[in-house]
């Protein structure tokens, strides 16, 4: 999926071309099966390190998000100059994150998901583009704050379906649980984004309602439900971060914010903005803490399985070159010694090497490797599979919901609600009662609802 410009994955390791090498033998085939696991791992590392660009971008974007509502919400009075500051920020991780899209090879000549990969970077960069406009009317105060948030909102669900795409296509089992772990919890820390600004507009207007207050708990849920599965899928090591990242008081101090801010009469203190502003900042610079940590991880994973493929590959190379030493003659009985447990010497080693033996010690140590390694594929196909349920469950998800929206005409957090409330009643997990709604789709009444339950999934 990259170029050859250096970050090739497949080309930044020494190979002889492949028909150099004699693909007779089956040996040949064990090393050439190795070089492709490593140049998987190696592009699984470029992955992760553009995903870690991705995430640094989404979190400064929301940070300028919050400001952009408390300063819309408070008609320019408050945090004027801390937004344009934000924006330099984000700016310059933007940068980043394109000079990252751009060593991309999109010649179309890529493995795997590539497709869906770059419709996702396709319209990523097509809300980048956008962003000095939006800007410029948020300045001008010519854009009410939903509208801007749902701005942000769009363009950093864009980028969280880079990283879900990268979990979703992982073929290394442990590699592809941290990626369900990492997209999770910065899917959850995207919720408590979005919490933060509602909350910021909520409190500089001074007034709620029963819409907002219901929005507000569904934004409280779904972070508690992305953090419980990103909690089953990482590592034990970053368990305790997480449990200990939030400073002393800010939980509470949150907790009492969210009841001030759902009161019955739907009278606000706007005087609370900034605290509130604040406090949630606070708990979303912890996370990123744990974010960063769950990205650094992931590089390190990958170059020590690459560390570890690397060292097969050479223990294997060195068989296959004691085997092409043997020469013709003792082709015929190598393949002999398959069938009989004789063991053959074969031709005199050069001087200071130690004897060359053909027969059942060779044969059942090549014999061993191809074994163990179809043996461990064989189950990391089994663990892949479960380790992407999760974003399975997702999916389904998503596309019930967008299912019930259009079929009932009511709001995404009005669906939620729905499917949660019956996987309640029913005693059902959510994604089995999404599934069973969609096995339905087609005894629906019109083509419409279907049509808008696949558009509403492809968020993801």
């Amino acid at each position: 999926m990259f170029t050859d410009k250096g970050v090739y994955p497949a080309c930044t390791f020494p190979r002889p071309p492949l028909f150099d090498l004699p693909m007779t033998s089956a040996l040949s085939f064990l090393v050439a099966a190795k070089r492709c696991e490593i140049g998987e791992l190696e592009h699984l590392a470029l992955t992760g390190a553009l995903v870690k660009v991705v995430s640094r971008l989404i979190h400064e974007l929301q940070r300028e998000r919050g400001m952009s509502n408390v300063f819309l919400g408070s008609q320019a009075t408050r945090f004027s100059e801390q937004r344009d500051q934000q924006s330099a920020a984000c700016r310059r991780i933007e940068k980043q994150a394109r000079a990252a899209f751009e060593q991309l090879d999109v010649s179309g000549n890529n493995p795997g998901n590539g497709a869906r990969l770059f419709n996702r970077i396709a319209y990523v960069l097509h809300g980048l583009d956008g962003l000095a406009a939006l800007r410029e009317r948020i300045g001008a105060l010519k854009i009410a704050p939903q509208e801007a948030t749902d701005a942000f909102t769009k363009l950093i669900a864009g980028l969280l379906s880079v990283v879900f795409e990268a979990a979703d296509s992982a073929p290394d089992p442990e590699i592809s649980r941290h990626l369900v772990a990492m997209f999770h919890f910065t899917q959850g820390k995207e919720f408590a984004g979005q919490e933060r600004a509602l909350g910021s507009t909520l409190f500089a207007s001074g007034h709620t309602d029963a819409a907002r207050q219901q929005q507000w708990q569904h934004l409280v849920e779904s972070q508690e439900r992305c953090f419980a599965v990103f909690l089953e899928f990482s590592p034990a090591g970053v368990h305790e971060l997480w449990r200990n990242c939030l400073p002393s008081g800010v939980f509470a101090t949150l907790e009492q914010l969210r009841i001030a801010g759902n009161v019955k009469s739907g009278e606000l203190d706007s005087n609370l903005s900034q605290e509130w502003y604040q406090v949630t900042t606070k708990r979303i610079d912890a996370l990123k803490t744990v974010e960063e940590r769950l990205a650094a991880d992931l590089i390190k994973l990958c170059q020590r399985k690459i560390n570890a493929a690397r060292e097969e590959l050479e223990q294997q190379q060195k068989l296959l070159d004691a085997t092409q030493r043997a020469g013709d003659e003792d082709d015929r009985l190598r393949t002999a010694s398959f069938f009989d447990d004789k063991e053959v010497h074969v031709a005199t080693p050069p001087a200071g090497s130690p004897p060359v033996l053909y027969g059942p010690q060779l044969e059942h140590s090549i014999l061993g490797m191809v074994q163990e390694q179809s043996q461990r594929l064989q189950t990391m196909s089994g663990e892949l599979q479960a380790a992407r349920a999760a974003l399975n469950e997702r999916k389904l998800i998503e596309r019930a919901k967008g299912l019930l929206m259009a079929h009932r005409r009511i709001s995404e957090d009005e669906a939620y609600k729905l499917l949660r409330q019956t996987a309640m009643n029913q005693n059902r997990r959510l994604g089995e009662v999404a599934e069973a709604i969609m096995s339905m789709a087609d005894l629906l009444p019109g083509s419409a609802p279907r049509e808008t339950a696949v558009k509403t999934s492809r968020k993801y």
